[in-house]
């Protein structure tokens, strides 16, 4: 068990840098990326901050915070703790798709107690903008992993896996795929769903923090990022299946994929207000899962 912990720290904090450096690099000048500019951007900025000393508002509840950031960070490493990367996974739960779900939702309170301990109007407004987000996404999301659920005929993350053996579910479920990766750019607040960061809230959500705590929020985030394009791979992309690679290798190819397509879709599609995407969410996705839902059922269940 101590092995798989560190080996799964590994996988996630390789991933986290990679999708940093990727970010960074997308995100640079033309000149700076033909000098290879970007790429270490990542350790720089992380040098920086360790050494930036921390500011405060106006009576802030400090505690609050750092909670908020700490959970940040820890609920996309347990919920990672159910995902088959290659092989079992470090908890392999009868409620592996459920404890997921969990794990993403403490990522609203996270930001919520970031937002509200700050003590300050742009952090509390970008928090009050993520709870939107996730009143938004979450039916549709909940419903794209129960058609999953239901498809394998289990919640356990291993047995999804194998159901997936014949073809995977990302073509026998096109629409809860393409759903979840929606859902997944509004869980890690990425890209067009970034609202909750906005400029026009000056940096909204973490606008307050300085120094090791702003640090722990960014790995929060890529964290949460790396998690949700992970589990895309034994939810919906076949687990470790493959040929010639090892399951390992594949479940590493499959999510980098995922993880580039998300990295992409911030430098590349606009941003979304969150009064239309909650219409969107609840007059379009929704019906689309709630459909995709009972094909499913109509095709398992006899």
């Amino acid at each position: 068990m101590p092995s798989e912990v560190l080996g799964l720290a590994a996988a996630l904090a390789a991933l986290v840098w990679g999708a940093a450096a990727l970010d960074a690099r997308l995100g640079a000048s033309p000149q700076s990326r033909l000098v290879g500019g970007g790429v270490a951007r990542p350790w720089r900025e992380a040098a920086r901050l360790l050494v930036q000393q921390r500011r405060r508002t106006l009576l802030p509840d400090v505690l609050l915070t750092r909670i908020g950031v700490l959970t940040l960070l820890l609920a996309p490493v347990l919920a990672a703790t159910v995902l088959p990367l290659g092989g079992a996974p470090v908890a392999d739960l009868d409620v592996g798709v459920v404890w997921f779900n969990a794990m993403e939702v403490c990522v609203w309170a996270a930001l919520w107690l970031i937002g509200w301990g700050a003590n300050s109007v742009y952090p509390l407004i970008g928090a009050y903008r993520y709870v939107a987000q996730g009143l938004a996404y979450e039916l549709p999301h909940m419903f794209a992993l129960i058609t999953v659920a239901v498809g394998a005929g289990s919640l356990r993350m291993t047995d999804i896996v194998q159901a997936q053996h014949g073809l995977w579910y990302a073509v026998r479920m096109p629409v809860a795929f393409l759903v979840y990766l929606v859902s997944a750019l509004a869980m890690a607040f990425w890209g067009p769903m970034g609202q909750p960061l906005g400029r026009d809230l000056a940096g909204g959500v973490p606008a307050e923090l300085s120094g090791a705590d702003r640090l722990l929020f960014l790995a929060g985030r890529y964290a949460v990022l790396v998690v949700v394009a992970a589990a895309a791979v034994p939810l919906f992309l076949g687990g470790g299946a493959g040929p010639l690679l090892p399951a390992w290798a594949w479940t590493l190819v499959k999510t980098v994929a995922v993880l580039v397509l998300l990295v992409v879709a911030r430098h590349r599609l606009p941003a979304v207000r969150m009064d239309r995407f909650m219409g969107f969410s609840w007059l379009v996705l929704i019906p689309l899962t709630l459909a995709q839902l009972l094909v499913v059922g109509i095709v398992v269940l006899p």
